[in-house]
């Protein structure tokens, strides 16, 4: 077998200096067959086995681990077969007297062969093109009882700057408040928005990247003109900006268990920290601030438009609840405004009952 430094003298003499096979071959003192396929093969040599190595070990053991190892596929991704696993069971099941490190390589080889693993490129945005969105949960004491709070969250991905804001529930009309309230915080907009298929913004996961989107969160994408992009199904990996952000405010922000007076402490609090988070960004934020869409003249209203109809008794339905309406208005068709929270100065206040217009 011929080196590199043959191989390169020889491709050098034929493509540069313009010798012929057969001066190579009178030259070199080596057949003209060797020739040709030097100059076509310009990789470096490697021995191509024809036919696979005899196992004498692992041999007789090899179709029974792959088909475990192919049920597996099948399985909990917590509970599938690890090599030692595989050991284990031949020893105890298959009388196999081979040693577990030989065991381990076969495993790799057959994972290797049947499940490849995947690589993932790390996501990377341009200043002010991308932020990341989701909810999370934690726990907190609020007037001497421990109430579940949801934590809306957003991320800037460029610079990392986070927002969080706590509402006592993930209902739509919370989800489009806490746009606003990210919006204002960061001062503009973010020229996409990413999600799982959260249903405040998705009524119909459709085919590939294709959503039916709720119309409510579709009139907030128009008002602040950003995009939305949503992650494929079971791949929180796509938004991990905001993934990580959900556990870290819990593990650094909420811990001990916050006890305070309400809700609206609790903001302040995460206010706070957000604004905290803002300053330590500094430069980074500030490139990416300058980069993002300007906010609207006025503010979306971040409320839900209903139609209802007043009893005889001055009364509408909404959800299950009833409410009183000003005398005047009897079966009469009327809009109601339906907002969960009040935004004044950045603040949000629970307000339970529609505001109704005739």
């Amino acid at each position: 077998m011929y080196g590199m430094v043959d191989r390169e003298y020889i491709r050098k003499q034929h493509f540069r200096e313009g010798w012929s096979i057969r001066k190579i071959s009178r030259q070199l003192g080596m057949c003209r067959k060797t020739v040709r396929k030097l100059l076509e093969d310009s990789q470096k040599p490697h021995y191509t086995l024809k036919e696979p190595r005899p196992r004498p070990v692992t041999g007789p053991y090899l179709e029974v681990i792959r088909v475990w190892l192919l049920e597996d596929l099948q399985a909990p991704r917590k509970q599938r077969h690890t090599a030692r696993r595989v050991y284990d069971r031949l020893v105890a099941e298959r009388g196999f007297k081979g040693s577990e490190s030989i065991i381990r390589k076969v495993v790799a080889e057959i994972k290797k062969e049947i499940a490849p693993k995947k690589g993932f490129l790390p996501l990377e945005a341009d200043p002010g093109e991308q932020a990341q969105v989701d909810w999370g949960e934690a726990v907190v004491r609020l007037g001497g009882e421990e109430r579940r709070v949801h934590l809306f969250c957003m991320r800037l991905r460029r610079s990392g700057t986070p927002f969080v804001y706590a509402f006592p529930d993930e209902g739509l009309e919370a989800f489009l408040a806490g746009h606003r309230l990210a919006f204002e915080f960061f001062g503009g907009v973010p020229r996409e928005c990413v999600y799982d298929n959260l249903k405040s913004a998705v009524t119909k996961v459709l085919k590939g990247p294709h959503r039916e989107e709720n119309r409510h969160f579709s009139a907030l994408r128009s008002h602040y003109l950003f995009e939305s992009a949503f992650c494929n199904p079971r791949s929180g990996h796509e938004k991990g900006a905001v993934e990580h952000l959900v556990g870290y405010v819990r593990r650094n922000v909420l811990v001990p268990v916050p006890d305070l007076a309400s809700l609206e402490e609790l903001n302040l609090s995460l206010t706070r920290w957000c604004e905290e988070q803002r300053k330590r960004h500094g430069a980074s934020f500030g490139e990416e601030a300058a980069s993002l869409l300007p906010l609207p003249a006025l503010p979306h209203p971040c409320a839900l438009q209903a139609v209802s109809v007043v009893s005889s008794t001055s009364l509408v339905r909404f959800e299950g609840n009833v409410y009183s309406v000003p005398v005047g208005h009897e079966r009469e068709a009327v809009n109601l405004s339906v907002v969960c929270c009040k935004i004044e100065e950045g603040k949000v206040a629970r307000k339970k009952s529609p505001d109704v217009q005739g």
